[in-house]
């Protein structure tokens, strides 16, 4: 078992546990844990908010020769879906990976990839 990365591995607790969140200064500017400070404008007053529960894919790819780490998930979809302010990346599941679409309408969830059984971002269909 491989070492918890605290902020990440808490993030990804909360997305399996539906409570999934992102983190939001006073201007409005929306990002994932871990972070202390805003990127955008150095505010450091961060709250967290909820996570919207769908997303809309923005981008994706499909990869059919993988490398050794992902060699049994393949073919696979990664996609980056915005979630409100925060754009996130993950892999595309349940569905055909030649019928993703940008635009798609997803659900983010925590799933496991086939080749190392480290856990990942989950994108499914709404």
């Amino acid at each position: 078992m491989s070492a918890r990365d605290g902020g990440y591995d808490d993030w990804l607790d909360a997305v399996a546990e539906s409570e999934g969140y992102y983190l939001v200064c006073a201007n409005g500017h929306g990002w994932l844990p871990p972070r202390r400070v805003c990127p955008d404008c150095g505010s450091r007053d961060l709250v967290e908010e909820p996570l919207p529960d769908a997303g809309e894919i923005a981008t994706h790819t499909t990869v059919y020769v993988a490398t050794p780490a992902f060699e049994e998930d393949a073919p696979y979809v990664t996609a980056v879906a915005h979630f409100g302010p925060v754009s996130i990346t993950g892999m595309v599941r349940d569905v055909d990976p030649e019928a993703v679409e940008m635009g798609d309408v997803v659900g983010i969830d925590v799933g496991e990839r086939e080749t190392t059984g480290d856990r990942a971002v989950v994108f499914r269909p709404r």
